[in-house]
Order: C-alpha cells, then sequence, then structure tokens
C-alpha cells in the first residue's frame, strides 16, 4: 500500500525544514512524497534556494501525512484564508496532521493545535498557548494524530518518527542508517540553554524582523476575533 505525504511548499519557506523531512519520507518503502502549493511556479525558500511544488491544492488527494515546514514565509499563510481552508480540509482526512519549526504556528490558526501538546522553534514557543495548545519543550511531540517538531534540524527526528509510526521502527532505522544520520555538532550551541549570551543575543537579532512581523500579525487577528 502507497502511503502519500503532503508537504506545504511555500514562498519563503525554511527550505531544511521541508528538505529534512522530504528526504526521510522520499526514502520510505511504498511512499510517494508530494510538494503541494496554490499552482505549480517555482517559489524561492528563505535563504534562495528554488523548489518545485509539484501539486496543485485543487488536485490535491487525501495524504496519509500532512506536513506544514516552517520559515518567514509563515506570516503570510496566518491570514491566507485559502492556505488555511486547504490545512483543515486536508488534515480531517489525514493519518497524521504534522508540522516543523514555525509551521504548527499554521496550524493554531487553522484551529488545530486546541487542547494539543506541541511544541515548536524556541523563538516561536510562546505563540503556541495563543493558539490554546500546551507547549511542550521537546524535539518531537506527539499528541495523537497531530505530531510536531522543534526547529528546523528537528525534521529529520520527526520525520524518522513519523515513518516508524506508520512503516514500524526497523524501517525508519534502516533510513537513518542509509542517511548516516548520527549528528556531532562541533558546538554545543544548538538550544537557548546551551548558547552563551552573545550567541543567543546575535540569534535573536537576527530573526527579530521576522518576530516582529509574526507579533504584528497574531495581535491583529486575536483583535478582530
Amino acid at each position: 500500500m502507497t502511503h502519500h505525504f503532503g508537504i506545504l511548499c511555500f514562498p519563503a519557506v525554511q527550505q531544511l525544514d521541508l528538505t529534512g523531512p522530504y528526504e526521510v519520507f522520499a526514502s520510505a518503502r511504498d511512499a510517494k512524497v508530494h510538494l503541494v502549493w496554490k499552482d505549480l511556479e517555482p517559489v524561492r525558500a528563505s535563504t534562495g534556494l528554488w523548489l518545485q511544488p509539484d501539486m496543485r491544492f485543487a488536485d490535491a488527494p487525501d495524504f496519509d501525512v500532512l506536513c506544514v515546514p516552517g520559515g518567514a514565509g509563515v506570516n503570510a499563510l496566518l491570514t491566507d484564508d485559502e492556505t488555511l481552508t486547504f490545512v483543515r480540509d486536508k488534515a480531517a482526512k489525514a493519518r497524521f496532521v504534522t508540522s516543523v519549526c514555525t509551521g504548527s504556528l499554521v496550524l493554531g490558526r487553522a484551529g488545530l493545535l486546541e487542547g494539543r501538546r506541541a511544541t515548536t522553534h524556541w523563538n516561536a514557543h510562546d505563540f503556541l498557548e495563543g493558539f490554546g495548545a500546551m507547549p511542550v519543550k521537546e524535539r518531537v511531540v506527539r499528541d495523537g494524530s497531530l505530531i510536531t517538531a522543534g526547529g528546523v534540524t528537528s525534521g529529520i527526528d520527526f520525520g524518522l518518527a513519523v515513518v516508524a509510526e506508520l512503516l514500524g521502527r526497523e524501517e525508519a532505522e534502516t533510513i537513518q542508517l542509509s542517511l548516516e544520520y548520527a549528528p556531532e555538532p562541533p558546538f554545543g550551541s544548538g538550544l537557548p540553554e546551551t548558547a552563551s549570551p552573545s550567541v543567543l543575543a546575535a540569534a535573536k537579532a537576527r530573526m527579530s524582523g521576522s518576530r516582529r512581523e509574526r507579533e504584528a500579525l497574531l495581535s491583529a487577528t486575536s483583535a478582530k476575533g
């Protein structure tokens, strides 16, 4: 039986949020992975890489796994009724509804995090409560059919966890070995708790523009609601 994965592929997506799980999903047996967007025009990721959607919203089947990656482009999606409607519709029929990084904020705006345990990038974690979620500071968080991942590189861990749920641990471990996924980062600055104050300040400054825009959007939509 073929398992169908649908990954949202939108302008200014964080490419590793998308390509990390894509690599894992596409390596699984009996898997078909679709990059889904409103049209089939190439989109440019937040760091400049061009990506090619291969399926339009209008043509998308129901998916076993619906995945929403994050990135600066998430901000535009928070007020994009067409995308939010698509996510709600496909989530209602998917076996697993998932996100990587700030993709969870899109799930939240679609009303899919209410009363659910969830995670996201550390620099957006404080937004989760506003969607009625129960924030959890873990790399991959599962709450029933909802699976959310932390920031960017956690998408690989997340992808393996999803494959294990669908196809079993041995298949996930086989993919892990095939990809030689045995991370040994050269520095211990991967989390706010382990980074130096100067590195943490620099990272926050680098992401401040997108965060300010996100804060304004969510504040405005909350006021309207």
